[in-house]
């Protein structure tokens, strides 16, 4: 796909000035055009960028998270735009915490309905103004968000059918510890030993 970064240039230039109070910078990077934007003033940028001549982004195509644990507002919110009638593509991005919701798309984009329900499952993002925020992934007794990097790669509980009690039952996840090696090596960086299976690509003898 050929992209006119030329077109791009001239759309961040116009968003400059058009929403100058929204828009904190923008970036041209691989043909893609990123609107750094203010948190509190997303749907005023939406609703401009939908309706607008000169933009008509009509398809939200998505909405997702992005997390920073060491940052202070540790979430980037993204929203993917189509404009189907220019051919062009819009990334924007805002910053969010943990406690602090983000103002809806719904009442703009219906179909941020489900997106905007996965980044609070996922992530924990709250959004206020949305008809229905609720899991939509995981079950409703889900504890922790699952794309938090620092979220336990195990979970804190596990599932499974108890055949005794003939139903579903929760557990905590217990770990049996005696059978786990943790060498701490990076398999990238390769090891000092030979990983059990190499011996037969390296075609030293199967140590018995």
């Amino acid at each position: 796909m050929i992209v006119d970064e030329t077109a791009l240039a001239d759309l961040a230039e116009f968003l400059s000035g058009k929403a100058a109070s929204a828009v904190v910078r923008t970036e041209i990077s691989f043909g893609e055009l990123t609107v750094y934007a203010h948190s509190a003033e997303i749907i005023p940028l939406l609703k401009l960028l939908r309706t607008d001549a000169r933009c008509r982004f009509e398809v939200l195509i998505d909405i997702c998270g992005v997390d920073w644990p060491g940052r202070e507002n540790r979430f980037d919110v993204v929203y993917h735009l189509l404009s189907p009638r220019l051919n062009q593509r819009i990334r924007l991005k805002i910053e969010a915490n943990e406690s602090d919701p983000i103002e809806s798309a719904v009442g703009v984009f219906p179909a941020a309905n489900w997106f905007e329900r996965e980044a609070y499952d996922m992530y924990g993002i709250l959004f206020s103004g949305h008809p229905d925020l609720r899991r939509i992934l995981t079950d409703y007794g889900f504890q922790g968000h699952p794309l938090r990097k620092d979220f336990p790669l195990s979970g804190h509980v596990e599932v499974r059918y108890d055949d005794e009690t003939k139903r579903v039952v929760y557990e905590p996840v217990r770990l049996t510890q005696e059978f786990r090696n943790f060498d701490f090596e990076s398999p990238w960086e390769g090891t000092e030993y030979i990983i059990p299976g190499d011996e037969k690509a390296s075609g030293e003898p199967t140590k018995q």
